[in-house]
């Protein structure tokens, strides 16, 4: 089982034109899978080279005593996204394991507890909240909080590219164009997912810089497969 760090990077308010000083702010919320917390040099690694994140939590606000709602993604990702816990979702294990105990296979003590394979459609969400009070509600990346039907559209987001049913890239070239995702269109030969969403992000906080939005970046790094460009690669001094 993947082990699952809710490593919220920064969920902050921007201020950003006529937004500075509003009663509604722009929000934007970074969500990074399988990251350590202690994977980032804000936070102590003298491994990783994280210098953009160490420069913006220089600016903000640390959190030295944070718990996520459940060791693996699904029940995390459902917590955040509607402020319940796990238990009170029903999904209660990551979305892909085993729904009954009875089909649990692995050596273990214990045997799961069964669970609901989506966030039901009535669950209230942070994004249908904001888009009632008239926020344009953008999401990027990983999702998994259901089949289709169930995905980031349905559940109040105005635009969705690349959430759908799956743990991680694991369609067409994975963290490369093309990528087989039903709400990602193509981009060049050799395109790299993080560029493509972050490229997304960008567009839509510009398009709506004049009223408020919120925008939801759910990392799909660093989820296995590890891939990223060749030019990224190096040799550490």
């Amino acid at each position: 089982m993947t082990r699952f760090f809710t490593n919220i990077l920064a969920c902050f308010v921007l201020t950003l034109g006529s937004a500075v000083n509003a009663a509604q702010p722009n929000i934007v919320f970074f969500l990074v899978d399988d990251l350590g917390q202690r994977d980032l040099g804000c936070y102590g690694s003298t491994f990783y080279e994280t210098p953009h994140l160490d420069r913006l939590a220089a600016g903000g606000a640390k959190f030295t005593d944070a718990y996520a709602a459940c060791p693996v993604c699904s029940p995390t990702r459902a917590s955040i996204m509607s402020g319940q816990w796990p238990q009170r979702t029903g999904i209660t294990d990551y979305i892909g394991a085993p729904l009954k105990s009875s089909d649990w296979n692995r050596n273990t003590k214990l045997l799961p507890a069964s669970y609901v394979d989506r966030l039901a459609l009535e669950t209230p969400t942070i994004a249908k909240s904001l888009k009632k009070a008239g926020y344009a509600t953008f999401f990027a990346g990983k999702w998994h909080l259901g089949p289709e039907g169930w995905w980031p559209e349905n559940q109040g987001f105005d635009f969705n590219f690349g959430g759908i049913d799956r743990g991680g890239p694991y369609g067409g070239n994975k963290y490369f164009s093309p990528y087989g995702n039903p709400r990602l269109d193509d981009g060049p030969p050799g395109e790299h997912l993080p560029d493509r969403l972050a490229t997304e992000a960008s567009n839509f906080i510009e398009a709506h810089k004049d009223r408020p939005f919120f925008a939801y970046f759910s990392f799909y790094d660093v989820h296995t497969p590890l891939m990223v460009p060749y030019r990224q690669m190096g040799p550490r001094v």
